[in-house]
């Protein structure tokens, strides 16, 4: 067995630490302190909304004359130096999540302006009809994120690629978090079910992808990353799994977790193998897979030859997938790199562009503006 790594590197986290290192290493555009934007284009990520979250930061943008772009145009921008229009920004849309089409979709009609989603179509399911949204009368727009069907759905992704306000590209396929150390750091608690479904790690081997449960009282856990990062997955033998979600099973279920010696009780079940490290032939072809299969998937679906480009999860790329990318025909992806300028300009490296958090759209250039220390 080889060892994993016991930690995960520090460029591929986040947090309040990782935030003051960006601003004190000047990664941070001139226009959030107030300064101008000069010849570069703003690219903004944002994940689930709300009408109260999303809607000024669109009105901001209308009232100050941006004009949103897709994929192709920051694509044409790189190469040839020459924004599409004065004012130029993009809106990326991560996961495509429910409200994307519940509420994105509909205020991006109300101010005119599009916008670009990353959809991962190894978590889209199918719907007879599309969910009422924003403009016809949605019960509790915002909401549906956190409902049995938390991403937009192969119908709704149709429809919005069809109108022409969102520009459907890739996410990977599945958007996957693997094991990447052989040592426990935890288990699987009640506390478990509060994680999203993205942060939940893969567990299958070589069949279809399956995610661990938070059903799974008591299954082990092991430090996590991205499969799109540089780790090796540990692979957690299914056997072991089973013995320790039994034995939480048999001694009452969540209520096996009130005891004041319940961790102790599970690491003395662990087995001293517990699985296994694929190889760098198997990394190699699962990195390849989450590539190909996702723009071959949205292709079929969605865009009929327009998926040429790709965000990461959680921003984590690396040689392997750097390398990947390009194989798989991809003309731009979009990850996080230390000490980087989060801005687009012509001649970087289009498969490691970087973007600014939407908090910060009304740090652009306008009436009413803000600065970064007014948003944060």
């Amino acid at each position: 067995m080889t060892p994993g790594s016991a930690r995960v590197p520090f460029a591929e986290r986040g947090g309040r630490l990782r935030g003051l290192l960006d601003l004190a290493t000047g990664t941070y555009p001139a226009f959030l302190f107030g300064g101008p934007v000069g010849r570069q284009l703003p690219v903004f990520h944002i994940h689930e909304v709300t009408p109260d979250t999303l809607e000024p930061h669109l009105r901001y943008l209308a009232e100050n004359a941006y004009r949103t772009v897709v994929a192709d145009e920051i694509a044409h921008f790189l190469r040839t130096g020459r924004l599409p229009a004065p004012r130029s920004v993009a809106l990326t849309f991560d996961d495509a999540r429910a409200s994307l089409w519940t509420v994105a979709a509909p205020l991006l009609k109300r101010y005119s302006l599009r916008a670009i989603t990353f959809a991962i179509p190894g978590r889209v399911m199918d719907a007879a009809t599309v969910r009422p949204a924003l403009d016809s009368g949605a019960p509790a727009p915002g909401t549906e994120d956190d409902s049995a069907v938390p991403f937009a759905t192969w119908p709704e992704l149709q429809a919005l690629a069809a109108s022409g306000v969102v520009d459907v590209q890739s996410h990977t396929l599945t958007h996957a978090s693997i094991f990447c150390s052989s040592l426990p750091v935890g288990f699987v608690t009640p506390a478990f079910g509060a994680e999203h479904l993205l942060d939940r790690p893969l567990v299958s081997d070589d069949e279809g992808p399956v995610f661990l449960p938070a059903s799974a009282l008591g299954a082990p856990l092991y430090v996590r990353r991205s499969r799109m990062s540089e780790a090796r997955r540990f692979v957690p033998d299914p056997g072991v799994i089973d013995r320790l979600t039994a034995h939480v099973a048999e001694r009452g279920g969540a209520a096996f977790f009130d005891a004041p010696n319940w961790q102790r009780a599970l690491f003395a079940v662990l087995p001293p193998d517990q699985g296994r490290f694929e190889s760098a032939e198997e990394q190699s072809r699962a990195i390849d897979r989450e590539l190909v299969e996702s723009r071959e998937a949205l292709d079929r679906r969605v865009g009929r030859g327009t998926v040429k480009h790709v965000a990461l999860p959680w921003g984590v790329s690396g040689r392997l997938t750097r390398h990947a990318i390009e194989r798989a025909g991809f003309e731009t992806a979009f990850a996080e790199r230390l000490f980087h300028p989060k801005r687009i300009r012509p001649g970087d490296d289009p498969f490691w562009l970087m973007r600014l958090n939407g908090k910060f759209i009304p740090c652009l250039p306008g009436t009413r503006r803000r600065t970064l220390f007014s948003t944060v």
